[in-house]
């Protein structure tokens, strides 16, 4: 029988269980380890809420068990339960109305970040060694960023059970957005000044070059002309042409929705929280206007960034434009800051290279991090590349805080 999670378990967990690994041999790269999964992942004999009531309630136990999952239980590891999201993994808080929501323990009075949420705060608050979530539009690197742990995002569709093959061995550039850094509300001196000299000292100096990364997504992504419009904005708070790509990314984001749920969410009329409601009604209506138009942006965002970085190279990028929001934000407020943020997250949504959020200590007592992109299927070169310079970062990150204090 699964147990209901309790107060002591940061409200991460929606119920405890346990999956004993598929191998029992010592030699397996995760014995020893556990983990757990947002609710969002088929487990055999359990329903998967997706984080709301009516769902659970309109669905049957899963009769099998999510490949991801098996994947991880076969490589030694535990897995102790499932854990929170958002309603329909539609929020970039974490937020959840019916379940509560998670709290951060590296922040207790700021979101933990969406929609992977109880994903990250399990990681954070060390009830797990990691978890698994899911990333459509920033739903782990985001809450690994608020929750000052690292997180994962695969290239887009090579995720199985036999693993990724590598395409690079040795990092030849790294593209420093200086446009996107203007932007944060951390200093350069927390983010990226800590990513060059940790690059330098291992690399040598040749290989950070520098870049306005708006103006080349704009010069060598000619179809985002369709969202330009909806992109502009204030200079001092957005890329025009990265808010046109978070804009091509949302609507082709309510449209895979709408195909996925329509259906249920208007036979149902499911009980949904605040701003969530909004989203996926909306995602409901939305037309197929343009859709041709976004996967024509994907294919030229793709070619246009595996130009610029090469097999060899890495981009880095804020992973989010700043710390993470108070609870009970002002929803405007609010807004602004996600905005923001998804125009540095669907980067890797649009062109499905794979990133990962390295946390590098804290700025005002709150967790801050960067982020490191690679090429579509560079994802081993890439977990090689954060491993090699991970205490070097943790060593500049900790300069440069006692610096400032």
């Amino acid at each position: 029988m699964a147990a209901m999670a309790k107060s002591s378990d940061f409200g991460a967990f929606m119920e405890k269980f346990t999956l004993h690994p598929t191998s029992s041999s010592d030699q397996m790269p995760l014995n020893g380890l556990t983990f757990a999964i947002k609710d969002i992942f088929d487990v055999n004999g359990y329903v998967t809420g997706f984080g709301n009531p009516d769902w659970a309630r309109t669905h049957q136990a899963a009769t099998s068990t999510a490949p991801a999952v098996l994947a991880v239980l076969g490589g030694g590891a535990t897995c102790v339960g499932k854990t929170v999201l958002p309603e329909m993994a539609y929020s970039l808080r974490g937020e959840n109305k019916h379940y509560g929501t998670p709290r951060n323990p590296c922040a207790p009075d700021r979101v933990p970040g969406g929609s992977s949420s109880g994903s990250a705060v399990a990681v954070a608050a060390k009830l797990v060694d990691f978890s698994l979530g899911t990333d459509t539009g920033g739903s782990v690197r985001a809450p690994a960023s608020y929750c000052g742990i690292l997180g994962f995002r695969p290239s887009h569709n090579v995720v199985s059970t036999a693993g990724v093959t590598p395409l690079a061995q040795s990092l030849d550039t790294v593209i420093i957005p200086e446009d996107c850094f203007s932007l944060s509300s951390i200093p350069s001196n927390r983010t990226i000044e800590v990513l060059i000299k940790s690059v330098k000292k291992l690399f040598g100096d040749h290989i950070v070059k520098h870049v306005n990364l708006g103006d080349y997504v704009k010069d060598k992504v000619p179809s985002l002309q369709k969202f330009t419009n909806v992109g502009d904005g204030d200079p001092l708070y957005n890329i025009a042409s990265l808010a046109a790509l978070s804009s091509a990314w949302s609507l082709l984001l309510r449209y895979e929705f709408k195909n996925n749920h329509a259906e249920w969410v208007t036979r149902v009329n499911p009980d949904l929280g605040p701003g969530i409601s909004e989203r996926v009604w909306e995602a409901v209506r939305t037309t197929g206007e343009n859709i041709g138009t976004c996967h024509s942006v994907k294919t030229e965002l793709r070619a246009a960034l595996s130009a610029l970085i090469g097999d060899c190279g890495v981009l880095a990028l804020p992973t989010v434009p700043g710390a993470p929001p108070k609870l009970q934000t002002d929803p405007t407020t609010l807004e602004a800051f996600e905005a923001q943020a998804f125009s540095f997250l669907s980067i890797a949504s649009v062109s499905g290279f794979c990133q990962v959020s390295i946390p590098l200590g804290t700025h005002d007592n709150l967790p801050v991090s960067i982020s490191l992109l690679a090429r579509h299927g560079s994802d081993s070169f890439l977990l090689n590349l954060v491993e090699t310079l991970y205490d070097t970062l943790q060593q500049e990150s900790e300069i440069a805080e006692k610096m400032i204090s």
